[in-house]
């Protein structure tokens, strides 16, 4: 059985962590290094930061930001926001990321999927994908989740692991903030449609939430910001929890 990996999102503003309701409504939670450390202590298995506002700026994730988080980490980084360019990528992985998170600017240009997995390797390479459900089906958005680009989420997600993407990172537009659940209709459906890690976002707020997006969703991965942030959740009672449901977990040592 392959082991679940729970993720630790940090959502970052001006050099704060910050969590809203739906992408809107932002607020402090934290400084971003100091809960990495936090998280590398307590047992997460991954962090993920995204500067919220780089790509709506018109520039690169914050080297510095990044610097300090790595620092603080041995587990693996990942980085989003405003890496629009093979030159985005080297610097932030020049800063001491492991993996890079691309979402404008893959639907944009496909093409610089390919290149960065040739060059950095599938695995350093996720694609994330922000949805919104319209009956049935699922919209997605660019652009933190303020512009509709007229794609399938399901159909994006398969052209994306076509192109290299070694991971998802799918995040449910409706859900997030919100801690009513995973949307474990829409995991369920990109899972089942491509043969790469799928990484659930977007409505933790139970231990619950979590097994449900490991079991009905078939996620490999869930990823929460504010249950963590605010030590709601104890990630190793988490991990706990779900060992204890027959969901495969590094546990804390």
């Amino acid at each position: 059985m392959l082991t679940r990996r729970v993720i630790a999102c940090l959502d970052v503003r001006d050099g704060m962590v910050v969590k809203g309701v739906g992408f809107a409504d932002l607020a402090t939670a934290g400084d971003p290094a100091a809960l990495a450390h936090r998280y590398g202590r307590e047992g997460i298995d991954e962090v993920i930061v995204l500067d919220v506002t780089a790509t709506l700026d018109g520039r690169r994730a914050l080297a510095q930001t990044i610097r300090q988080v790595a620092a603080e980490l041995f587990i693996p980084l990942t980085v989003g926001g405003g890496i629009r360019s093979m030159d985005d990528a080297r610097a932030v992985f020049d800063a001491g990321a492991d993996k890079v998170a691309l979402n404008s600017a893959a639907l944009r240009q496909p093409d610089l999927i390919a290149r960065l997995a040739e060059r950095y390797g599938s695995q350093a390479v996720v694609v994330a994908i922000d949805a919104r459900r319209d009956g049935a089906r699922y919209r997605v958005f660019s652009r933190s989740a303020t512009t509709e680009t007229g794609r399938d989420a399901v159909e994006w997600a398969r052209e994306a692991s076509d192109c290299g993407a070694g991971e998802i990172l799918l995040t449910s537009i409706d859900r997030d903030g919100t801690r009513s659940g995973f949307d474990c209709t829409l995991t369920a459906a990109v899972s089942d449609a491509v043969g790469i890690p799928v990484i659930a976002s977007g409505g933790a707020g139970t231990l619950d939430h979590f097994l449900d997006v490991f079991t009905d969703g078939r996620a490999d991965a869930a990823l929460a910001a504010s249950i963590f942030h605010f030590a709601e959740h104890p990630v190793a009672r988490l991990k706990q929890f779900l060992a204890s449901h027959g969901v495969a977990m590094r546990l804390a040592w």
